[in-house]
């Protein structure tokens, strides 16, 4: 993490002061600390050489370090620099450089400043040298990545697939710096699908990508959650997510995907956690009435409904139905009564018996995918 730290500032840039302290110039992107020009100081004068981030910087990881290079090291009674917001964190001594170690870094999109006092209740160097103007440097944070989200999901087992970074270890969950941290710059790493899952599962994974599984995966965070399930990574997505790894909030119902063939027998099959735990016949729309061809995360679920809509001839229905779980609209897998199974004969739902509907209920949580194949 260190290490992904010195990166980050490298990328934001460094903010050096030349030939006086009240003169500065930014220098590039990936630049490199290095000792003032120009001419000499006031003998034993304090100087600020450099801060980062940078002056005016932009996409800045908010739970790095903010380092201020000083041409000699302060004294132990020496004020520090401030920042602008506050937040929870300590400044260190470091040689020549006074280093801000955040203990929870900045929000997304807040804007920094690093003020440094001069004169004589500013900050002072080991031999008494004092900065002769005041320094304020500005840079703005950056926002969180999609990316962290989907390596997180992975980790705490919304996924059905496992994430380790490319290298070193992971984050650990508990460290809410390091986690932020990562949530701005999100570390390399590698997916392994677990095993046991259908190829029409693996097709709908886009890694670092908006993908369906992610979204069904954001769902069901979201429900255990008690969020608004709309699959959006949004602040209140984040902020339960760094709720949920500080107390180690893991997914405890499971990976679910179901597939409902349309293939003559008809049926709906269920994995869990990798392993067909259900096949049973099923029954879809008919012709005028189709279901939807397709993968939908499950949003709304009943125990028991009265079912409403129309009929293909233009007549009413109100149906009694149990078990049901909406995946499209208004589509849902749920038990009906029929004299059979394994066709077309609904207006667009998934039907199964009573006792195969009740049994596989509790297994199609909010968030779970539903794939429909063409007949």
């Amino acid at each position: 993490m260190a290490a992904a730290a010195a990166v980050i500032l490298a990328a934001a840039g460094v903010y050096y002061y030349v030939q006086h302290p009240k003169v500065p110039q930014a220098a590039g992107n990936g630049g490199t600390a290095h000792t003032t020009g120009g001419s000499p100081a006031t003998k034993g004068s304090e100087r600020v050489l450099s801060v980062s981030p940078a002056e005016g910087a932009t996409g800045v990881n908010g739970g790095s370090q903010v380092r201020v290079v000083f041409s000699a090291a302060l004294s132990a009674s020496s004020p520090m620099p401030t920042l602008t917001p506050a937040i929870a964190g300590s400044w260190k001594r470091s040689g020549n450089a006074a280093v801000f170690v955040p203990a929870r870094g900045f929000s997304p999109k807040t804007k920094v400043t690093v003020q440094i006092p001069a004169g004589g209740s500013g900050v002072q160097s080991a031999s008494g040298g004092v900065l002769a103007t005041p320094v304020a440097v500005k840079f703005r944070v950056g926002q969180f990545n999609r990316v962290r989200m989907e390596q997180l999901l992975a980790q705490l087992g919304y996924l059905p697939l496992t994430w380790a970074p490319a290298t070193g270890a992971a984050a650990p969950l508990s460290s809410p710096n390091a986690q932020l941290s990562a949530a701005y710059s999100p570390p390399q790493g590698n997916y392994t699908w677990q095993s046991g899952y259908p190829a029409a599962l693996k097709r709908l994974w886009k890694p670092d990508r908006t993908s369906l599984i992610l979204r069904g995966a954001v769902m069901a965070f979201e429900s255990d959650h008690r969020l608004a399930l709309d699959g959006t990574i949004g602040t209140g997505v984040w902020h339960a997510m760094f709720r949920a790894l500080t107390r180690d909030q893991l997914n405890k119902h499971g990976y679910t995907y179901a597939l409902a063939s349309q293939r003559v027998p008809e049926t709906l099959t269920v994995w869990h956690n990798g392993t067909v735990i259900f096949k049973h016949l099923a029954n879809t729309g008919i012709g005028v009435a189709p279901t939807t061809i397709g993968t939908s995360p499950i949003y709304l679920k009943y125990q028991f409904q009265i079912m409403k809509g129309t009929n293909p001839n233009g007549t009413k229905y109100a149906d009694p139905v149990s078990w049901v779980s909406y995946f499209r609209a208004g589509e849902a897998v749920h038990y009906f009564p029929r004299y059979s199974y394994g066709s077309q004969q609904s207006l667009g739902c998934v039907e199964l018996p009573y006792a195969p509907a009740k049994k596989i209920w509790p297994y199609l949580t909010f968030g779970t995918l539903v794939t429909v194949t063409a007949p």
